[in-house]
């Protein structure tokens, strides 16, 4: 930019202390000027400037103003700004924007007077912007933020399409870049948040020709407003909305947005890598469950940024919330190959937690959380010793179950509560420790144990978590206390959100059947499938797969209850439109098959109920109820079918150890094949079962 149509300061040769001011091609020493200003002459200072560099009114008032502020006299630099008239400069750049709009061909190569009032005219659109920076600064942010704001209305009014990207005076530019980077947060200082909101909104949506970093520093503030501000946005005006295009619904959602359209300016090299930007979506996309978007930006993300373990660790907690295990503890066996972090403990935990979650990875899961445990007590991460115990105890739990001898299989139970127990030693206030001791008490029958530690997780919890309200009423059940079950079920619905209720109800209406109150137990059917047919009706036909994939379940909950119940009661029709609405949410499914198995059954229609059973079975091989049941029609078939009879019940105890009706049936083929003792054994184990046996299994409220 020419010097003449420029006003600027500068330093003088060595002499740091002596600066010159440049404008309309003449140039004069500040030495004069500040030595005015000292004396609080600002009239006569001004005066200088005025004959000095033939400048007008408003043009020496900038000058002047802007010299004092960098002079650091902020109370100074606002006495002198206070006399410029903003609308002065609005009048001359008008002229040079609608010379611009009407005539860019004809140009002359000689510099046109309009462009000259440009540069003196963003020269008072800077002493303005100055002017809410000297306020800022003096704490009188209100002020500040509404003289920020005239410099941007007064721009607008100046450019009505936008500014151009070309023939711009640079420092209107800049001032322009400055000004809209700073008023969201003048206004959040002055604790003006909604009009924080707009004003970020303005920036981004109105055409500044803001260059691509300053543009990606208000996306994150306003990202970063979003997320934490704990003020609700709402969608973006109807004005700014485009036909067809995405409008966020919530914060969340436009946070996500802006934060996404970072991570693409990141891999388009477009501005420069920021850690906290990835930190923050994080953030954002865990809150609302989206860990496997997050995953996808983690893999897009530059070789080079990430270390290849750090990438490989961070992609396994991302797939191991979105609920993919298998890819997230593959990931996590490359991580902890011996040439690569073996002892890296965050990884160990992780690995062991997801094996936790099958019984036939739980062996290996124990190894990880024994290497894990090791690590924790060598280094300083020693506090996390007792999430090691945790998911050890969990993963010996879990191979039991597994396990092909009774004394393995005891072996490892009792391991596995020596870890957890260890585990509470070292955290004592962990409420997910506490209820996974109380599951594993009721699971090994110990139900004075169950109980205590399902009180307290109650109490820990203050009975803001519905499992824990659940296994208190499942140890009462098998206690045979089933009305204090209904009671603490009572109190647990009052406690609970309606759309969460569905377990509760199932579990309060088995209670009632429990309790022979079969016509109560119907009532709490209908009820519940009302609430479940109103919460689907509620989120409408815009919901997410896993949403429809649960209505169906829980409709398929409900009616498959119906049709036990009404074929208990031997109400054959009721039973068989209730079983074939189940299979309408879920068409194939061993509970739906077992069900028509026993009504075939109850009606003398051995063979169709031998086919159910059979099919079930099919279905889901290691569906114990039907091996239960399958073993019972053998029975009837005479000598030559009861190996088959005891093979199916010991695969169904290797399976459920305490299923009394399978310890039973053992019981009854020992009988006919004369083996009294062995049957006596069955009887009575079958017998203590049934005095511990709960509505529901003890694995259902975790």
């Amino acid at each position: 930019m020419p010097r003449n149509q420029s006003s600027e300061f500068s330093e003088h040769g060595d002499d740091s202390s002596v600066r010159e001011v440049h404008a309309n091609g003449l140039c004069m020493k500040t030495t004069e000027v500040e030595a005015k200003l000292d004396e609080g002459n600002i009239l006569e200072a001004e005066s200088s400037l005025r004959e000095g560099l033939s400048l007008n009114f408003e043009e020496a008032r900038a000058l002047l103003g802007r010299l004092e502020y960098q002079r650091g006299n902020v109370e100074g630099a606002l006495r002198v700004f206070e006399g410029i008239d903003l609308q002065a400069a609005i009048q001359r750049l008008q002229p040079f924007a609608a010379e611009k709009q009407t005539s860019r061909k004809s140009r002359s190569r000689t510099e046109s007077p309009h462009v000259v009032s440009q540069h003196a005219a963003s020269l008072v659109l800077e002493a303005i912007y100055l002017k809410a920076k000297s306020l800022q600064k003096l704490g009188r942010l209100s002020e500040a933020a509404n003289e920020c704001k005239s410099v941007l209305d007064a721009v607008e009014r100046i450019f009505h399409q936008g500014i151009p990207d070309v023939q711009v005076d640079n420092k209107l530019q800049e001032t322009v870049s400055h000004a809209v980077e700073l008023l969201p947060e003048l206004w959040k200082q002055a604790g003006c948040y909604p009009e924080a909101m707009l004003s970020y909104r303005r920036a981004l949506l109105s055409q500044w020709n803001l260059d691509n970093d300053c543009c990606a520093r208000i996306q994150k503030a306003f990202a970063v407003f979003l997320l934490y501000s704990g003020v609700e946005a709402g969608p973006p005006s109807l004005a700014v909305q485009v036909d067809g295009s995405y409008v966020p619904k919530n914060n969340l959602e436009e946070a996500i947005l802006l934060l996404l359209i970072l991570m693409r300016k990141f891999s388009l090299g477009i501005v420069q890598w920021d850690p906290s930007v990835m930190e923050h979506l994080t953030f954002a996309l865990s809150l609302c469950s989206q860990t496997s978007v997050l995953a996808k930006q983690v893999e897009e993300i530059m070789p080079g940024v990430y270390h290849r373990i750090d990438r490989w660790n961070t992609l396994a907690l991302c797939y191991s919330g979105a609920g993919q295990n298998r890819v997230a503890l593959n990931l996590l066996r490359k991580s902890l190959h011996k040439h690569e972090r073996p002892d890296d403990l965050t990884a160990l935990l992780l690995a062991a937690k997801i094996c936790s979650d099958d019984s036939l990875l739980a062996a290996e899961g124990v190894g990880y959380a024994q290497r894990a445990i090791t690590t924790a007590s060598k280094g300083v991460e020693e506090h996390l010793k007792g999430v090691g115990l945790r998911v050890q105890g969990l993963c010996l739990g879990k191979q039991a179950k597994i396990s092909s001898s009774d004394f393995e299989r005891s072996h490892l139970q009792s391991e596995a509560l020596k870890s957890l127990e260890a585990a509470l030693v070292l955290e004592p206030n962990n409420t997910d420790l506490i209820f996974e001791l109380g599951v594993q008490y009721a699971e090994h029958r110990n139900l004075d144990a169950a109980l205590r530690f399902a009180k307290l997780f109650v109490d820990a919890t203050g009975g803001s978590l519905l499992k824990g309200w659940r296994l208190l009423a499942l140890v009462l059940s098998a206690q045979q206390r089933f009305s204090e079950a209904e009671v603490v079920t009572d109190a647990a619905l009052d406690e609970t959100a309606k759309w969460e209720q569905g377990p509760l109800l199932r579990l309060k209406a088995k209670l009632r059947i429990s309790q022979s109150l079969p016509l109560d137990a119907i009532d709490t059917y209908k009820y519940l499938l009302a609430l479940v047919q109103a919460q689907r009706k509620s989120f409408g036909p815009v919901r997410s797969i896993s949403q429809a994939e649960d209505d169906k379940d829980n409709e398929f909950e409900v009616w498959h209850g119906l049709a036990n119940l009404y074929s208990g009661l031997s109400h054959w029709k009721d039973a068989e439109i209730c079983l074939a609405k189940a299979r309408e949410s879920k068409a194939y499914s061993a509970e739906a098959l077992q069900t028509e198995g026993i009504m075939h059954e109850k009606r003398g229609q051995i063979h169709e109920a031998l086919s159910a059973y059979i099919n079930a079975l099919l279905l889901e091989p290691c569906y114990v109820p039907c091996k239960i049941l399958i073993s019972g029609l053998l029975l009837k078939m005479g000598p030559a079918a009861l190996p088959v009879a005891r093979g199916l019940l010991a695969d169904a105890l290797r399976i459920e150890p305490t299923n009394r009706l399978a310890w039973y049936y053992l019981g009854l083929v020992h009988k006919d094949d004369g083996r009294m003792a062995d049957a006596t054994d069955c009887f009575q184990a079958a017998s203590m079962l049934e005095e511990s046996d709960p509505v529901e299994s003890f694995s259902s409220a975790v």
